[in-house]
């Protein structure tokens, strides 16, 4: 069933590098906003006559923690109506329309398998609400590696965070990888997402689940990939951006 269209409020926004903000959103009418982590919620935004032309999905980057406060990390896109009415018009005190929450881009129940959570850009959000999931209930899992790929170091979304979760959750690796960074910078890894999670594979070939989040051209580069290391489509979820 459909979730109702409710009044968000924005309580915080945060610049997070310089073309993406966080958002906090408070939902008043209801006590918790539950939801599973993956889950997105759609935004109504006053920017066209048509709704579905106004409609703007976001993965909720927050994990439940039963408040009715959730966050979402957004990027500006040159030319996108959405982002711009986002980055032009919302400030603190605004009021968002959204429903949600929607979609099935959420881990198995019992998680029997590693899990390679391989992602570009904001496509780092319903992974970050994943990982601390895990930590706060304490979720058995197997091996979980983080495949974060951006083009500079600057544009990291939650680097120091998602690196230190590595002290708390048993068998979690944090992997980013740049694409356009400087050679004089030897302390990170360079290249594309798809090398990354190839090396671990080649070693040893778990039983794995492969999530993908991000833009088309990464989602579809690493399903071939994935397919030709010998894996199934039922062992490739994903979510796609734009």
């Amino acid at each position: 069933m459909l979730e109702p269209w409710r009044t968000g409020i924005v309580v915080q926004i945060k610049e997070e590098t310089p073309l993406t903000r966080r958002f906090w959103i408070q939902i008043p009418e209801v006590e918790s906003f539950n939801f599973i982590p993956g889950q997105f919620v759609t935004l109504d935004l006053p920017i066209h006559e048509k709704k579905n032309k106004r409609w703007r999905s976001y993965s909720i980057a927050s994990s439940p923690d039963g408040t009715n406060v959730i966050e979402l990390v957004i990027v500006f896109l040159e030319g996108g109506a959405g982002t711009t009415y986002i980055f032009n018009e919302v400030k603190e005190g605004s009021e968002l329309l959204l429903r949600g929450p929607q979609g099935v881009f959420v881990l198995p129940q019992t998680i029997d398998r590693d899990l390679f959570l391989i992602c570009t850009g904001t496509g780092v959000a319903p992974y970050r609400s994943m990982l601390h999931n895990i930590k706060r209930n304490k979720i058995p899992h197997k091996n979980v590696y983080l495949i974060f790929g951006t083009r500079l170091f600057k544009d990291c979304l939650y680097y120091e965070e998602l690196r230190e979760l590595q002290n708390d959750i048993e068998g979690y690796v944090y992997l980013p990888t740049f694409s356009r960074e400087a050679e004089e910078n030897s302390s990170i890894r360079k290249g594309y997402v798809h090398s990354v999670y190839e090396e671990i594979v080649s070693k040893n070939k778990p039983n794995a689940y492969f999530y993908l989040c991000g833009w088309k051209n990464m989602i579809d580069e690493a399903k071939e990939r994935i397919l030709a290391l010998g894996y199934d489509k039922k062992d490739i979820h994903l979510e796609l951006y734009g």
